[in-house]
């Protein structure tokens, strides 16, 4: 469906993005990711034609962007970040107006603007002017521009953010209904967001490709699965030398002190030791008392921080 083939884009001298390639299937839910000034949304918009390659290819549904543009343009809808939308139409003009500009045929447009009224939940606000709707409903207007002309493929730039809780559950529904009939492209800051939409993550940093999997693969891989979490209860402060007295213990990080006086570590182990039962046995010793010990679950945005840092070192 789409084809990333060693792509880079220059500014000058600057690199924005450095040599990127992947290929997202027909049908997938991707998820861009990476922290500020990474190449998201340089990314982004190269790929919809907003702005072109220095070097390297691009290919949208089989048609190369730089020598078939207007084909390869007419397979993508693109909501950008920001709902950039014309305030003084009602939700019904903008619409048909976007319909109007892809060159919707004349006797199909009435129905179709109507079907993506109806699918992006707007048939109750369709006659207010956009400028008084909500920032919930204005991203669902954005999206339905997006969604006229059916294109295969949809862009999203950050769709849900300046949403409450319970807009943002209804835009990551609608996403998910969209994802059954389209391949979506979503850029987002919110990674547990990605972690429940995307069905595989592509991560950027400084320009450069750093991971591309499924989220639970990404968690798998940086896991350690040998890292412990551990409340304790130290009045001695004899934590300062205990990673001398357990020799297993590769180091031991101070997470977080408690209002109740206990303190959080994460507790790392050289190779594959388990050290549960050694920490039980030398922490009585020592007066040590344990509140709570579990072994460390990864998250997609714990995954995302180990895989960026990588990446910078």
């Amino acid at each position: 469906m789409i084809e990333v083939k060693n792509v880079t884009k220059k500014y000058g001298k600057a690199v924005a993005v450095d040599n990127i390639s992947f290929t997202i299937k027909e049908g997938e839910i991707i998820g861009l990711l990476g922290p500020n000034g990474a190449g998201k949304s340089t990314t982004m918009n190269m790929i919809t034609g907003f702005i072109e390659q220095t070097t390297g290819e691009i290919i949208v549904d089989g048609y190369d962007m730089l020598k078939k543009p207007k084909k390869a343009k007419k397979q993508i809808g693109y909501m950008p970040e920001g709902v950039p939308l014309y305030t003084d139409l009602t939700v019904k003009e903008f619409v048909t107006y976007m319909a109007e500009m892809k060159q919707v045929n004349k006797k199909e447009r009435k129905e179709k603007v109507e079907k993506i009224i109806e699918e992006t939940g707007l048939k109750d606000v369709q006659k207010k002017l956009i400028r008084n709707l909500s920032r919930g409903y204005k991203q669902r207007v954005s999206m339905a521009g997006a969604l006229v002309g059916d294109p295969k493929i949809l862009i999203l730039d950050e769709p849900t953010v300046g949403l409450d809780p319970k807009q943002i559950t209804e835009i990551r529904n609608l996403i998910k209904e969209l994802g059954k009939t389209h391949t979506v492209i979503l850029s987002s800051h919110i990674l547990s967001e990605v972690s429940q939409i995307c069905n595989k993550v592509i991560i950027i940093n400084k320009g450069k490709m750093v991971a591309i999997d499924t989220p639970e693969n990404l968690e798998n891989k940086v896991a350690n699965n040998n890292d412990i979490y551990i409340t304790v209860e130290d009045l001695e402060n004899k934590m300062a030398t205990i990673q001398e007295k357990i020799k297993e213990i590769e180091k031991i990080k101070l997470v977080a002190q408690n209002e109740d006086g206990t303190k959080q570590y994460v507790i790392q182990a050289k190779g594959n030791t388990d050290l549960r039962k050694i920490i039980f046995s030398e922490f009585a010793k020592e007066n040590i008392t344990i509140f709570e010990m579990k072994k460390a679950d990864t998250t997609l945005e714990e995954a995302f921080m180990k895989l960026i840092e990588g990446g910078e070192k």
